[in-house]
C-alpha cells in the first residue's frame, strides 16, 4: 500500500470524527479519532494533528483527565518519533498508557503495511575491512 492509501484512510477517519461531532455523538467521535491515531503514527505531523483534534474534543466534552493526557501526548509524540518508540496500534487516549503497543484493527493493517513508524529510518550497515 502507498502513503496515499494511508492518507485516504486517515482522511476517512477524520471525516467520520467530524460527522460524529456534528451529530453530537461523542462516543463515535472518540472511536474515529482512536482509529485516526493508529493511522497517523507513522508521520509526526499527522500524529500531532490527531492529538490536537483529541485535545479539542476533550475540551468540548469537559474531560479534564483527557485534556491533561492529550497535552502530555502532544509533548511526547516528537520524542517518540525521534527515538523510534511509537507504540504501534496505541489508540492515543489517556485511558491507556502512551507507551503500550496494542493490536491494530484488521481493516487498518493494509494502509499501514508499507509505511515505517515515525522516527524509524532505514538502517545502513557500513562494513569496514580489517587489515592484518
Amino acid at each position: 500500500m502507498s502513503a496515499t492509501t494511508l492518507g485516504a484512510a486517515l482522511d476517512a477517519e477524520i471525516a467520520a470524527y467530524r460527522a460524529a461531532r456534528r451529530d453530537g455523538d461523542a462516543a463515535a467521535a472518540w472511536t474515529a479519532l482512536e482509529r485516526a491515531h493508529i493511522l497517523s503514527q507513522p508521520t509526526l505531523r499527522r500524529h500531532l494533528r490527531v492529538h490536537a483534534l483529541m485535545l479539542g474534543l476533550a475540551l468540548r466534552t469537559g474531560d479534564v483527565r483527557e485534556v491533561a493526557g492529550q497535552l502530555a501526548r502532544l509533548a511526547l509524540a516528537p520524542v517518540g518519533a525521534l527515538t523510534g518508540r511509537v507504540p504501534r496500534g496505541n489508540t492515543g487516549r489517556s485511558n491507556v498508557s502512551a507507551f503500550r503497543p496494542m493490536p491494530v484493527p484488521d481493516d487498518l493493517r493494509a494502509p499501514l503495511a508499507s509505511v515505517a513508524p515515525a522516527g524509524r529510518r532505514p538502517t545502513t550497515v557500513v562494513r569496514s575491512e580489517v587489515r592484518s
